[in-house]
C-alpha cells in the first residue's frame, strides 16, 4: 500500500513539473519573449502533430521497424558476447578491448561510413543501432555473471553440476538485475540510433522527416517528431520494467 502511494505521489511531481514547464514555455512564447523562429507555441506544436498525423505515422513504422531489428540483433550479440567472455579468460581478453574501441568512435562519424558500404536501405541502420545497443547489455551482463558469489557455485559443482546448470540455476537467474537494466538503456539508444542513422542517409523515417521540416524552417513540427521520439522512448522503458516485473516477481516482494 505504501508503495502505491509513494508511485502515485512520484507520478503526481512529475505530472506537476512538466506543467509547470509547459506553463513557461507558453508564457515565453505568447509574449514574444522567445521569438517563434527560435522556440514555436506549444499549441502550435500540438497543431502540427494533429494535422502531420498520417505523414509522421508512416515514418514512424519505419524507425520502429528499424529500432526493433536493432534492439533485437544487439541485445542477443550482447548476451551472446557476456556468455563468451565469461566462458573464457582468453576470450574476455581478445574481446573486451574490441567492445572498449566500438564506443570511442562517434555515432556520428560511424553513420556515413555504414551508408557508403551498405546504401540507403534499412540495413546500415541496423548496423548502427546494433552497434550502440549491444555494448551496454555485454558489460553489464558480464559484470552480473562475475559478481555471482563463488561459495554457490562451488556449491553446485561439488553437487555435480556442469557449467550448463551453473548458469541457468545461479548466473543468469542472479544478472537478470544486470540485464534489464542495460535492456533499458539500449531501448532508449535504439530508438535514437535509428533516427540519427536516418538523419545522416535514408529515404524514410524519423530522421528524413526531421531533415525535411528542418529544411523548411518548420520548427513546430520539429518539435512535435521530438517530442514523440521521447515519448515512444518512455514507452518502451515502461515496457520493459513490466517485462522485468513479470519475470522477476520476488523483486516486487522484497521491497
Amino acid at each position: 500500500m505504501k508503495k502505491k502511494q509513494a508511485s502515485i505521489k512520484d507520478n503526481i511531481s512529475a505530472a506537476s513539473l512538466i506543467i509547470v514547464i509547459l506553463l513557461i514555455w507558453h508564457f515565453l512564447t505568447t509574449t514574444g519573449i522567445v521569438g517563434p523562429f527560435l522556440l514555436p507555441k506549444p499549441l502550435d506544436v500540438v497543431k502540427a502533430f494533429i494535422e502531420d498525423f498520417p505523414t509522421i505515422a508512416s515514418h514512424t513504422g519505419i524507425t520502429l521497424l528499424e529500432a526493433f531489428l536493432g534492439l533485437f540483433a544487439g541485445v542477443t550479440l550482447g548476451f551472446i558476447a557476456a556468455l563468451l567472455m565469461d566462458f573464457s579468460e582468453t576470450l574476455y581478453h581478445a574481446l573486451y578491448p574490441i567492445l572498449v574501441l566500438t564506443q570511442t568512435v562517434p555515432t556520428v562519424a560511424i553513420a556515413p561510413l555504414l551508408v557508403l558500404w551498405m546504401g540507403y536501405g534499412i540495413l546500415p541502420k541496423i548496423v548502427l543501432i546494433v552497434i550502440v545497443t549491444f555494448f551496454p547489455v555485454a558489460i553489464s551482463l558480464l559484470e552480473g555473471f562475475k559478481s555471482v558469489d563463488a561459495d554457490k557455485v562451488k556449491l553446485l559443482r561439488a553437487m555435480g553440476a556442469d557449467r550448463y546448470k551453473i548458469y541457468k540455476y545461479i548466473k543468469i537467474p542472479e544478472s537478470m538485475g544486470n540485464f534489464f537494466s542495460a535492456f533499458k538503456i539500449a531501448v532508449s539508444y535504439s530508438v535514437v540510433g535509428a533516427v540519427i542513422a536516418e538523419w545522416l542517409g535514408g529515404f524514410k523515417g524519423l530522421g528524413v522527416y526531421m531533415i525535411r521540416v528542418q529544411k523548411n524552417y518548420s520548427f513546430d513540427k520539429m518539435f512535435a517528431v521530438i517530442f514523440l521520439i521521447s515519448g515512444i522512448s518512455l514507452i518502451l522503458m515502461r515496457l520493459v520494467n513490466f517485462v522485468q516485473k513479470k519475470t522477476m516477481p520476488w523483486i516486487e516482494e522484497d521491497k
